[in-house]
């Protein structure tokens, strides 16, 4: 049999970037010729060129569009893009069905990368995916979400090619031709039997919650569990809970839930009010626990709102300030907390909720600047009252959240967990 060639996909708005999108594709050939490149049209206007696979009109179908092209074209921008967006998800969607391909990429402004970033986000985390953009040296964060999609920046606006953006260009096209392969590769020793046959287990950490994280990570790994860990930073969150909805995770230690913090104060670290439910929701064994909420993120400490200047600030790296949740925040985070798991657990008795009544991270230990033992308690009441009634255990230890002991019994009763589920 001859050995099997990627496919790539190729995405972008051809009415106003034909001629860099043509270039993208040759170089993309010229890498290796065997290579079959799929180019998608998702621009405004329909653009005539042998080298299109799949033209606009056949994207714009794909969205489910009614009108015609006269009441498509009077369309404000935003509505447009959106209605483009929706065809080219369709439309990548139908080959990964139909031919498959191993790997997309696109070049673009703030339009062309919002459309082809929207289309990036619905593919399965680890698929290669590439944008060369002229947005990527600010902030992407909207862009990228809680997927790995990788940002190129253009250093010159996608107009017009010239050496300087020909060089990026030819960079970008071996890179993806790489990334194509090397997915073919991965996914092709899967299919051969190769894959691990280790049940995944996901942890949510941060800098004051690593020592014990660290703990439990060997103890499970000693029990055979392959171990994901996430930077509880917003996006690490997102990403764990992502990772849950594609059925890539057996089970659940959130044990540095912070993200609720910076969501109730308005940190820079949140991630947004879904946190906490996919686990619940498709009835994985999981515990939580409530590591770091006794601090909300800030930037630089010139960047804290103006209102928290007064209050327990620390500066945890030049970059990161971080200030202490009051009582009746940590009031206000227990029962969010319980809410969210009580809203959403389908199957409760795979779901615990552990408290460290020592202290929830290593500046909550007493002796420590955020030790706040009313608010700790606080916090755990709130948790405790609103989870009454709902199947869902709480367990009190008299422990820091860092401590060995904790560690060994968390990851025991995680692993017992996840064995009664099957």
């Amino acid at each position: 049999m001859p050995p099997f060639k990627p496919q790539i996909a190729v995405v972008g708005t051809l009415d106003t970037k034909l001629e860099e999108f043509l270039y993208l594709r040759s170089q993309i050939l010229e890498n290796d010729p065997s290579l079959t490149v799929i180019l998608i049209d998702a621009g405004r206007s329909v653009v005539e060129h042998d080298a299109i696979t799949i033209k606009q009109h056949e994207v714009l179908k794909a969205s489910g569009f009614q009108g015609g092209d006269s009441a498509f074209m009077s369309l404000p921008r935003g509505d447009l893009i959106k209605i483009m967006i929706k065809g080219a998800i369709e439309t990548v969607k139908q080959l990964q069905d139909r031919e498959g391909v191993q790997a997309i990429i696109g070049l673009g402004g703030s339009g062309g990368t919002s459309i082809v970033s929207a289309v990036m986000r619905e593919l399965p985390l680890t698929f290669p995916k590439l944008i060369v953009s002229t947005v990527a040296s600010s902030d992407v964060s909207f862009y990228i979400a809680e997927t790995d999609i990788t940002m190129m920046y253009s250093v010159v606006d996608i107009a017009g090619l010239n050496e300087l953006l020909k060089a990026v260009v030819d960079n970008a096209a071996g890179a993806i031709v790489g990334m194509a392969k090397a997915y073919a590769k991965r996914t092709s020793n899967n299919h051969n039997n190769t894959k691990t046959t280790k049940k995944g287990i996901g942890i949510t950490m941060f800098g004051v919650t690593t020592k014990g994280v660290s703990a439990v990570r060997k103890r499970l790994e000693s029990y055979g569990f392959e171990v994901y860990i996430f930077h509880a930073t917003g996006s690490g969150g997102r990403s764990m809970e992502r990772l849950v909805k594609e059925g890539r995770l057996h089970g659940i230690l959130d044990m540095t839930t912070t993200e609720l913090a910076d969501e109730l104060a308005g940190g820079v670290f949140s991630a947004g009010n879904s946190r906490l439910t996919a686990a619940a929701k498709a009835g994985l064994p999981q515990i939580v626990s409530v590591g770091a909420l006794d601090m909300v993120n800030f930037g630089p400490r010139d960047t804290v709102p103006k209102k928290f200047r007064e209050r327990k600030l620390i500066e945890h790296t030049p970059l990161v300030t971080i200030m202490r949740t009051t009582e009746q925040e940590c009031e206000e985070l227990g029962k969010r907390v319980a809410q969210r798991l009580k809203e959403n657990c389908i199957r409760p008795e795979f779901t615990e909720v552990w408290l460290p009544l020592r202290g929830v991270s290593a500046l909550d230990v007493e002796g420590q600047a955020f030790y706040d033992k009313v608010s700790d308690e606080a916090l755990f009441t709130a948790i405790k009252n609103g989870l009454e009634g709902s199947g869902i255990l709480v367990n009190e230890l008299d422990t820091d959240i860092n401590d060995p002991g904790w560690s060994e019994s968390i990851a025991e009763r995680l692993s017992k967990l996840i064995e009664l589920k099957g």
